[in-house]
C-alpha cells in the first residue's frame, strides 16, 4: 500500500528511522520489498533522476505497482530523490509520487529558498510532500559532486528560516555524512549537537516538529570491501561509511528518514562478483540475479533493525487507517 510519506513520518518522528532505499532495476526491487515484509517494517522507495533515466519512469512505476501486488502487506511511499526543479514538476503532476526532494543547496540562501518555495507551492496543492537540502555533503552520487573542502554542515539558525520561508515537509541536513562509497578515512561520526540545534531551534521558533533527513547514510561495511577486492575488485579498502549503531540516537532527536543506496550497490556488486569467480563458464545473469535478491532482502532487514523500524509495520498501519 503506497501511503504518502508524511503519514510516515507522524508515527516514526522521534522513535524511529524510516528506511529510504533508491532502486534502478526489479531485482532490488524484490529484495526491497522482501526485505521489509521480512521485517515488518514501513519503507520509502527511493527514484533518483538517474533512476529514472537508466530504467525509464514508466517502467519504474509500473514495477513498482506490480511488486505491490505481489507483496499486499507492504506499507510505503515513494520519493523522488535529489530533484531539480523540472523533475520535481513532472513528479508531481503525474500523481505517482508521495514526496519530492528538490535540491538546490548548491545555490545560495536565497536562491534556495526561491526554487524550494515554488516547488513547496506547486507539490502542496496536490498534497504532496517537499523535502529541502540546506548545507552541502560531500561526496559523488550521480551526477552530483562536491568536494569535500566545499562541503558545510548545516546552520541551524538558518535551517528555521529556511523552513519558515519554504514551508517545506522536511529538511535534508548536512550533520556528518557523505554521498558515495569513498567516504571518510578512519572514524567518523555524526554531529548529534547539529541535529539537537536544528531540532530545539525548530521549537524556539514556534513551528511543529520538522523530520530531518540524513543522506549519504551507508556504512560500507568492510566485509563487504574486501570480498569485492577478493573477487577482482579495486575498491579503497580504507573507506568509511557511518556507524550503523548511530542511526538509533539519531532518530531519537528528530532524523526520521535515513537514505541509503551505497550499500545495496556493494551487495550488487559482491554477489556478481563472487558468482561469476566461482562459476566462470556460466553466463546465464539468472542465478546470481537469485542470489541477490535474497541478499539484498537480508540487508534490508538488517538495516531496518539498526533504524529502529523493524516490527512497526502494524503500528503504521493503525495510524493510517484512524
Amino acid at each position: 500500500m503506497i501511503v504518502t510519506t508524511a503519514q510516515l513520518y507522524k508515527v516514526a518522528y522521534g522513535k524511529f528511522a524510516v528506511g529510504a532505499y533508491n532502486i534502478n532495476n526489479m531485482e532490488q526491487l524484490l529484495g526491497l520489498f522482501g526485505g521489509n515484509v521480512q521485517s515488518r517494517a514501513p519503507f520509502i522507495i527511493q527514484l533518483s533522476k538517474g533512476a529514472r533515466k537508466y530504467a525509464d519512469k514508466r517502467m519504474l512505476e509500473a514495477m513498482i505497482r506490480t511488486a505491490e501486488q505481489i507483496f499486499p502487506e507492504a506499507i510505503f511511499a515513494v520519493h523522488l530523490d535529489h530533484g531539480d526543479e523540472e523533475t520535481c514538476y513532472d513528479c508531481i503532476d503525474s500523481g505517482f509520487y508521495s514526496s519530492v526532494m528538490i535540491d538546490a543547496s548548491h545555490e545560495g540562501f536565497d536562491e534556495n529558498v526561491a526554487i524550494t518555495k515554488r516547488v513547496v507551492d506547486r507539490a502542496h496543492t496536490k498534497g504532496i510532500s517537499v523535502e529541502a537540502e540546506l548545507g552541502m555533503l560531500g561526496g559523488v552520487e550521480e551526477d552530483i559532486k562536491v568536494d569535500e573542502k566545499h562541503a558545510c554542515l548545516t546552520n541551524p539558525v538558518e535551517a528555521v528560516e529556511f523552513i519558515k520561508q519554504t514551508g517545506c515537509d522536511s529538511l535534508a541536513a548536512a550533520i556528518g555524512t557523505s554521498h558515495g562509497a569513498y567516504k571518510f578515512k578512519g572514524q567518523q561520526s555524526l554531529h548529534f549537537e547539529v541535529i539537537e540545534q536544528i531540532r530545539d531551534n525548530v521549537k524556539a521558533g514556534g513551528l511543529p516538529p520538522v523530520p530531518i533527513v540524513m543522506h549519504g547514510s551507508s556504512s560500507v561495511p568492510i566485509s563487504e570491501v574486501e570480498r569485492i577486492n577478493a573477487a577482482g575488485g579495486k575498491l579503497d579498502p580504507s573507506a568509511r561509511g557511518v556507524n550503523e549503531e548511530e542511526y538509533l540516537p539519531a532518530a531519537k532527536l528528530g532524523v526520521t528518514k535515513v537514505n541509503i543506496d551505497t550499500d545495496g550497490r556493494l551487495v550488487w556488486t559482491r554477489v556478481h562478483r563472487e558468482y561469476f569467480r566461482d562459476h566462470p563458464a556460466e553466463f546465464d545473469f539468472r542465478p546470481p540475479g537469485k542470489i541477490f535478491v535474497q541478499e539484498y532482502a537480508n540487508f534490508i532487514a538488517h538495516k531496518n533493525e539498526k533504524l529502529g523500524s523493524a516490527g512497526q509495520l502494524d503500528a503504521v498501519r493503525a495510524s493510517v487507517a484512524s
